[in-house]
């Protein structure tokens, strides 16, 4: 069955629960009811057809501004009527224990049974236990707030299974969304969203609401957030306030998870990409064409429509420069005095080492400041992950002229004396070496008395060795 806009009614069980003569019909019938009497104008005769109800129970629901829930009537005739108006206010201080309040009603004359008590406490009980779990839903004004997620999905590319994240963030007033697809979550690619969500809107709201990923903050203790330098720059660079969901209250940002949801159910089923970029092309096309006009299941409204309402109250961000190219970012000194920035890394002087700096980006150089002092500039690299390193940053002519400096002799101290070295005829080395070929033409001839008492008069081991290799005879 269809209403007048083409949408289907979905069968959602009995539609009314009588009670007496008089029928209560359900909450989400009611809603329904009235949309199709306000919006679309469907006559009671029709309403009454469509959901099978008596045309006086249309005009009243149409007639009411709320919906009231069934009362059952308090009875009368049980021995617990008396005490129903103690049990009802003792009850929640007792945790709805019908052991204990039948102690206590035993004073005060009751002389019914336990099973009576239990009977009673029982709805009181699950009343409760559904308000501890109930959500209330939180509406915000037009540019008010934001809410960004993530959702990871494994599709085929081609022939590839590839894992995909889309970035979904979602105007909380108008319920307009935006989606992207990424191959990670990590910080560029975050940061790339925004700006691209930005420039899809025209502006942004004032607040944004996230769950708590490191690429927003490092943790912390109620409302103090250690935000992530980069990401809070960021916030401050574009004039948003960034907010966190209380720890394991993911569902306090309800409007981007339902974004998710619909996102993964409505764009993916039935299609085939041939590669990243057809996924993207895809995405966009089916955000404007089917998201955008939709009939939005909470508002009743289509989200681009009630975007014009919102539009006027984003924050402007028309002609302001991508983060990337003019905001400064932090950066904290590595060990080998080089700062990492986009993939390629740049030196500073090595006495900052563990300091934390600041990098500006200007007319394609890099400038880092420390202390808003300028330690360096770079010509900006070009490709990734590549190195710029000055001679002067490093340690290296410090530790040359300190290695210089150990090397002179203290003032007044004299040189240190080396031993003559005595001058051999090049025979002598020779032998020693153990070189037969080289010693053999000495073998034939006679040794001089004077080599053979220098040869041990050196009192080396290797003396009758190097003799007995010059008396060999070939």
């Amino acid at each position: 069955m269809l209403t007048t806009d083409g949408q289907a009614l979905s069968p959602l069980g009995p539609e009314v629960s009588s009670h007496e003569e008089v029928p209560m019909v359900r909450r989400d019938r009611w809603e329904e009811l009235r949309r199709l009497w306000s919006t679309a104008r469907v006559p009671i005769a029709e309403l009454a057809r469509r959901f099978d109800l008596d045309r006086k129970t249309v005009r009243r629901c149409v007639r009411d501004t709320s919906w009231e829930p069934y009362r059952r009537p308090a009875r009368t005739d049980t021995l617990l009527a008396a005490h129903a108006a103690y049990v009802r206010d003792r009850a929640p201080a007792v945790n709805y224990s019908a052991q204990i309040l039948l102690q206590e009603l035993r004073p005060q004359g009751y002389t019914g049974s336990y099973e009576t008590v239990k009977l009673f406490v029982r709805p009181l009980r699950a009343a409760a236990h559904r308000g501890d779990g109930t959500l209330v839903r939180f509406e915000t004004p037009p540019g008010q707030q934001s809410q960004i997620d993530w959702g990871t999905v494994t599709v085929h590319l081609g022939a590839a299974r590839v894992e995909l994240h889309l970035f979904v963030l979602t105007l909380g007033f108008s319920r307009r969304a935006y989606y992207d697809a990424y191959l990670s979550e990590s910080l560029p690619p975050f940061l790339d969203a925004h700006e691209r969500a930005f420039e899809h809107f025209g502006g942004h709201t004032r607040e944004h609401l996230y769950d708590r990923p490191r690429t927003v903050c490092q943790g912390g203790a109620g409302d103090r957030i250690r935000w992530t330098p980069t990401f809070k720059a960021f916030a401050d660079y574009w004039g948003f306030e960034p907010r966190v969901c209380r720890p394991y209250r993911a569902q306090t940002k309800g409007k981007v998870e339902s974004g998710v949801k619909y996102v993964k159910r409505n764009f993916l089923p039935g299609r085939t990409f041939r590669d990243f970029a057809d996924f993207r092309t895809q995405l966009q096309d089916w955000m404007t064409a089917i998201a955008d006009v939709r009939i939005h299941g909470t508002t009743h409204e289509r989200p681009l429509e009630r975007f014009q309402q919102e539009q006027a109250h984003l924050v402007a961000t028309a002609g302001q420069p991508p983060f990337r190219l003019e905001a400064q970012q932090t950066r904290i000194v590595a060990a080998d005095y080089l700062v990492s920035f986009e993939t390629n890394r740049y030196s500073v002087p090595f006495g900052l080492i563990g300091q934390t700096v600041e990098v500006r980006r200007a007319q394609g150089r890099l400038e880092i400041f420390h202390r808003g002092i300028r330690v360096a500039a770079h010509a900006e690299l070009l490709g990734k992950h590549q190195l710029r390193i000055l001679p002067e940053h490093g340690p290296g002519a410090i530790a040359r002229t300190a290695r210089q400096r150990r090397s002179l002799p203290a003032a007044g101290v004299p040189p240190p004396a080396f031993p003559e070295v005595e001058v051999r005829d090049l025979a002598w080395y020779e032998a020693v070496a153990g070189d037969r070929e080289m010693a053999t033409p000495l073998a034939g001839g006679d040794c001089s008395a004077s080599w053979r008492a220098a040869l041990v008069g050196t009192g080396s081991e290797t003396a009758p060795r190097a003799l007995a290799a010059a008396e060999v005879t070939p």
